[in-house]
């Protein structure tokens, strides 16, 4: 996989799972949800593209703007804690901060790849509706002939869609994410509060590991 593209498009992807309430009305296709998120924020890339690796504040108000009301951030900070994320562990201060510094950890380290989108397109796969809460739509990202599939988890909370969790080439980044951090927990002897601190979530470290398996 060509190496800028692959972190442009983990930096959208990770952008699109860092903060937000979601406001897609329920009656609302799944497919359709991610259809129009996607586009939006093509649209918005493709606007402003000039302007983007000259100015960081404009590749974050993108993701505010853009991405941050789709998602199910709490969600996603539950999957990446794991068994942390319980009560057993940690208390609910200390969930919110490492939801914090997770979004801007997100936001630091990927926004000048993020703002390196060339004009990639997708296609989106047929959809197959399941009995589950959380359906899952897939996009095929197109680049030079490659096709980087890219599966949305979805959550219905009965008034609207949420993104809750994304899986690429077939890696689920919530549990790479989850193995990093329960490795950074066991760095820090166990000390929660220094690891929710220090804590670097590393897309590419997750995609290569698990390409070496």
């Amino acid at each position: 996989m060509n190496t800028l593209f692959k972190q442009t498009l983990t930096a959208s992807l990770l952008s699109t799972l860092i903060a937000g309430t979601a406001f897609a009305a329920p009656s609302e296709a799944a497919p359709d949800f991610i259809k129009r998120v996607a586009d939006g924020l093509i649209a918005r890339l493709k606007a402003d593209h000039a302007k983007l690796q000259a100015n960081p504040a404009l590749v974050k108000a993108i993701v505010r703007q853009n991405l941050d009301p789709y998602v199910d951030s709490q969600a996603f900070t539950r999957i990446v804690m794991g068994t942390y994320a319980t009560n057993q562990y940690s208390t609910a201060a200390q969930r919110a901060q490492f939801e914090t510094n997770f979004r801007n950890t997100l936001i630091e380290n990927y926004g000048s790849a993020f703002a390196k989108y060339t004009n990639q397109s997708y296609t989106m796969r047929p959809y197959k509706a399941t009995a589950g809460k959380n359906p899952v739509v897939t996009l095929d990202f197109n680049h030079n002939g490659e096709k980087i599939p890219v599966s949305f988890q979805l959550a219905d909370k009965g008034t609207q869609w949420k993104i809750r969790n994304i899986n690429v080439s077939g890696i689920d980044l919530g549990l790479q994410f989850r193995n990093q951090f329960a490795a950074t927990v066991k760095r820090n002897g166990g000390d929660l509060n220094k690891a929710i601190a220090t804590f670097q979530p590393d897309a590419d470290a997750a995609v290569n590991q698990n390409k070496q398996k």
